[in-house]
């Protein structure tokens, strides 16, 4: 195996959060599941903050491990991170990686000329053996201004190419561009396995994707008190096409929201998910583990 990349790339914000602590462990899972996207290379607070308790990459592997959680999709947004992801799926078997410059990134590069050196970039790392996906890439017009826009639409086909080129799955980020998302996808052809990283729409969405074929992902946000569109989407969304994700760290499942996510604490999402379905745990889980390894091949 190649050598552990460094634990941390980033560190995420504290404002405003009152405990980075991480939850204790739900119960193991009988049936294990994938967590098919979180960024492990995230920090949740200040590293090295008196208190606060750091996970290095084996460390969250493990923990998750321990409850059922067979492996990670590690996810990217940039291309310090999406060489990290690939470093760490060819470090440990429990990980695979996914590449790709964020929508929220793709204008800053596009500003200083160099989208399509970065470009160039994911796809060098997309030929990777361990690289099972493009992503995140999509649109995000909740963050990025309007002038911005134009970057992120040729970030995203230029992505949409990418995994096309390499037969990758793709995992989109959309935030508040259902339509525009939606179009782009159409006019120039989804990549065969595209799937919805914390799917964000509604039924009517939902209903769309489900035609197409895709894949709808969700996250801890699902338990979110507000969150009734995510659920009206989960209950017509085939079987075959739900995936289980946290997004890790962010997008901690309730009651725990607000603390540190990370893979472990995908039992609690899957067991809301099977009790909003009126499905047997063992048996969604199945079926998501299966859906998993359809969409991102092997971890062996």
């Amino acid at each position: 195996m190649a050598e552990t990349p460094d634990t941390y790339v980033r560190e995420r914000a504290t404002k405003g959060r009152k405990d980075l602590t991480y939850p204790p462990p739900p119960e193991p899972l009988a049936v294990g599941v994938y967590d098919n996207h979180c960024h492990l290379e995230i920090a949740d607070g200040p590293v090295g903050e008196d208190g606060y308790e750091q996970l290095s990459l084996g460390e969250q592997l493990d923990r998750a491990e321990a409850v059922g959680i067979l492996g990670v999709v590690q996810a990217s947004g940039d291309i310090e991170s999406s060489r990290w992801a690939v470093a760490a799926a060819e470090s440990d078997p429990r990980v695979l990686a996914a590449v790709a410059i964020h929508p929220n990134d793709a204008p800053a590069y596009a500003a200083a000329g160099g989208l399509d050196d970065a470009l160039a970039v994911i796809d060098e790392l997309a030929a990777r053996p361990r690289t099972r996906a493009i992503g995140e890439t999509g649109l995000d017009y909740f963050r990025t201004e309007e002038s911005g826009r134009a970057a992120q639409h040729t970030s995203f086909e230029a992505h949409i190419a990418l995994a096309k080129k390499h037969g990758l799955a793709m995992q989109i980020h959309d935030r508040d561009a259902h339509d525009d998302v939606l179009e782009t996808l159409g006019r120039v052809g989804a990549p065969e396995r595209t799937v919805f990283h914390c799917f964000s729409g509604d039924e009517a969405m939902a209903r769309v994707c489900a035609d197409a074929g895709y894949y709808l992902s969700f996250a801890g946000n699902v338990t979110f008190k507000n969150a009734q569109n995510l659920r009206d989407a989960l209950a017509i969304t085939p079987r075959e096409r739900i995936l289980i994700e946290t997004d890790a760290p962010f997008l901690t499942p309730a009651p725990l929201r607000g603390r540190p996510n990370a893979p472990y604490l995908i039992p609690l999402t899957l067991r809301f998910l099977a009790a909003e379905l009126g499905l047997d745990v063992d048996e969604l889980g199945a079926q998501i583990a299966a859906n998993t390894l359809g969409v991102y091949g092997s971890f062996a």
